[in-house]
Parts: C-alpha cells; sequence; structure tokens
C-alpha cells in the first residue's frame, strides 16, 4: 500500500509525508516548491542573507527525510500562486487565488498520473479532483481539513468586522459560496475527513458533511527544534502572540488585555500584520509587533516570553500553540483555536471575543509565580504527547483501522 501526498506549501514541515515516507508508504510528494527539487536546489549555495524575503523561505521548504526522487515539484506555477496570493488587496480575490490554485495544482497531479498509489491525501481546497479521479479508480482518498470549514470562518469575520468596521478591509461574500462548495465536495468524494480537533469537526458537521467519515487526530510537532526556555527573569509578565496580526486571530483582544495590564504584563506579537493603518498604530501604543521573523529566530521569541496568548476566532489546531506548550509557556487560549491545552492545567480556555477573560487570566498568573511554574512544567510534560513521533503513530493509526492503508 503506498500514498501519493498533494500538499502546497511546506505546511507543519511536511510532516505527514514525512510520516509517510518514514513508514515506507509514501508513493510521491506533490507540492508547489521547494528547496531540494528543480532550479531552487541550485541556489542553496548562495549566502540567504544576499537573497530576497521570498527566496529566503522558498530556501526554508526543506522536506527532510524524503528522497528527492519520491517529491515532484511544479516550480514555476509555485511562483504563479505565490504571485497571486501576495497581488491579492481583497477577501474576494484571495478566494479566487485559492480556487484557481487548487484546480490547477490537481491538472498537474492528474497529468503526472498516481503511480502504484492507492491511496490519495489532499488538504482542503486544494484536492476534488484528485479525490474524484480516485473514486472513480477504486482508490481511497483522505482530505485533511486544516481550518474550521470557510462558511463557518466567514461568519466568524463578517460578525468581527462589524464589531471592528476599522482594522481590516470588508471581507464581503464574493467568491466565497464557490470555496464553500468545493470542500463540501471534496468531504463528499474522500472516504475520510481528518480534523485536528473538535472544533473543525463540528464545523463539518454543522456544514453538513460526514460524522461517520471524520476523525479527529491532533498534531505533533518536531520537538528537536525546540530548546529549552531559560529561567525566568525579574520583570513584569512577558506575553507572546505568534500568527498573523488580524481579526481571526484576536488582535482586537490581545490590544485589550494590554491595554488592561499595562504596567503589569509586556505583550509581543510576531507575524505578518494584516490591520489597517489606523488598527495599527493603536496596537503599536500598547505592543510590541515584531512582524514576520524567520524559524530560527522564532526560538528566541520563545525564550523572550512567559505566558503564550491566542485568542483566535477560527482556526484548525494552531502549530504555535503545540510549540508554546514546548517551551514551557502556559498558553491562553480560545475553544476555537483547537488547542490541546487543559484548561487550569497547563493554561486556560477563554471564550472567544473576552478581552477581560483574558486579563483575568494573565493578572492571576503575573499575581502568582508558583501558578506560572507549575502550569509551565505541566505544559512541557503536556508536549511529551504531542511529538512527531506521537502524531505519527495517532495518524497511521486511525488510517489502519478506516483500511485506507
Amino acid at each position: 500500500m503506498s500514498v501519493i501526498v498533494a500538499q502546497l506549501g511546506a505546511r507543519m514541515h511536511y510532516a505527514v509525508p514525512r510520516i509517510f515516507s518514514r513508514a515506507g508508504l509514501l508513493e510521491c510528494l506533490f507540492t508547489d516548491a521547494c528547496a531540494v527539487k528543480g532550479w531552487p536546489r541550485l541556489l542553496r549555495i548562495l549566502p540567504r542573507i544576499l537573497m530576497p524575503r521570498q527566496l529566503q523561505r522558498l530556501m526554508a521548504r526543506i522536506p527532510k527525510g524524503i528522497p528527492t526522487n519520491q517529491i515532484t515539484a511544479f516550480t514555476d506555477f509555485g511562483f504563479r500562486y505565490s504571485r497571486r496570493i501576495a497581488q491579492s488587496k481583497t477577501a474576494n480575490e484571495r478566494n479566487g487565488a485559492f480556487l484557481w490554485s487548487g484546480q490547477e495544482f490537481n491538472r498537474r497531479i492528474l497529468a503526472r498520473g498516481f503511480g502504484k498509489a492507492q491511496t490519495v491525501y489532499v488538504y482542503n481546497s486544494a484536492g476534488l479532483e484528485l479525490l474524484q479521479e480516485a473514486r472513480r479508480r477504486g482508490l481511497k482518498g483522505i482530505v485533511e481539513q486544516t481550518i474550521a470549514p470557510r462558511a463557518i470562518e466567514w461568519s466568524l469575520l463578517t460578525q468581527e468586522q462589524a464589531s471592528f468596521p476599522d482594522w481590516e478591509a470588508p471581507t464581503g461574500e464574493g467568491l466565497t459560496q464557490e470555496y464553500c462548495a468545493r470542500e463540501a465536495a471534496e468531504w463528499a468524494a474522500a472516504d475520510l475527513i481528518l480534523c485536528a480537533s473538535e472544533f473543525v469537526r463540528d464545523g463539518i458537521l454543522a456544514c453538513g458533511g460526514s460524522a461517520e467519515r471524520s476523525a479527529v487526530v491532533p498534531y505533533g510537532i518536531d520537538h528537536a527544534a525546540i530548546s529549552e526556555k531559560p529561567t525566568r527573569l525579574p520583570g513584569p509578565l512577558r506575553v507572546l502572540t505568534v500568527g498573523a496580526v488580524g481579526l481571526r486571530k484576536g488582535a482586537p483582544y490581545v490590544l485589550a488585555a494590554a491595554k488592561g495590564l499595562a504596567s503589569h504584563a509586556e505583550f509581543r506579537m510576531v507575524g505578518e500584520i494584516q490591520v489597517l493603518s489606523e488598527a495599527e498604530t493603536q496596537l503599536r501604543e500598547h505592543i510590541e509587533l515584531v512582524g514576520v521573523v524567520s524559524r530560527s529566530e522564532m526560538q528566541n521569541q520563545y525564550q523572550w516570553a512567559d505566558v503564550f496568548l491566542l485568542p483566535s476566532l477560527c482556526e484548525g489546531s494552531s502549530t504555535a500553540t503545540y510549540e508554546a506548550l514546548f517551551k514551557g509557556l502556559p498558553v491562553i487560549c480560545t475553544s476555537n483555536t483547537g488547542s490541546v491545552v487543559r484548561n487550569g492545567v497547563d493554561g486556560f480556555i477563554v471564550p472567544v471575543r473576552d478581552g477581560q477573560a483574558i486579563i483575568e487570566r494573565l493578572a492571576e498568573l503575573a499575581g502568582n509565580p508558583k501558578l506560572l511554574t507549575d502550569m509551565s512544567k505541566n505544559a512541557i510534560a503536556r508536549s511529551s504527547d504531542y511529538t512527531l513521533e506521537k502524531y505519527s503513530e495517532r495518524l497511521l493509526s486511525v488510517l489502519r483501522e478506516r483500511h485506507l492503508l
């Protein structure tokens, strides 16, 4: 039994195809662009500092442990895709870019063929045609829903934009219905719909997806890349948020907490700034906005922090929360973050859109050093269940139980 994985980008550092490759199950990884195939591999001899940021990010795309003869990369398509996403200024343009890329990616893979694979593994919005062809041939199909369905996300963001009209450009419906229809068609064509959290699974069921063909499999990360956290320095509580700075990640509620705690805590946000200039100005008055940083620099950000905060409205299962646990950071997040955090043990689960609840929990940690220390130890203990190896065991076990391997 062998598996084709069709993956745009380097999601979770190619965790899924790496798992299949280690298990001797990978037929081929199809992707848009990576550093070990085509002309990008020639750039590896150049100093990274001389490269523009886009190329630096490309050179970090290394599917470790996967033989290059098991990788097919459509590099030219990858650059067209990246450029189209970068040039998208509205939600409608982004939806259009995602729809185009999914269809074009599938067309190129179908032209290459499935080889000897008996199973096809794809990701939401980028696998419909592959799943349909797999079903036509009598092969098995798996779709991983990486975030709650677009219908759920769109509804949440529309409500949020009504509350914070000056933070982001209006979403508008645009091609949302077409995108939602594509996701629903993928669920219908798949033998299994994988979800990393109950939040995602609940969203699929609310949108008409099958309960019987859905399974929750939490992620795991490569802990070898996570160094230990140094001893905490005295001073205000240091609060870190990682991810795009915008409404979906709960930026207004991070701001509310920063205002409410004032001199009792320091706040830092790391990630692409997606809010309008007026909102960015408000954030900068109370929060350090770092912007996008490299993977290696992220380790310094986690080491700086005492607590990790992510009050997202919509996620799949944020890998940043897994990384924070490995760093010994208590995590404060919402249930919509899809985190594996246990409320009151290694962090706190707060309601969505509740800045006051965040303030109260952070104040509790700031005023109780023993609680902070205990939760930090619990976070490290919790992280041992969410390594890449544990993720591999969970994923392969579910696929074998469902007779997909």
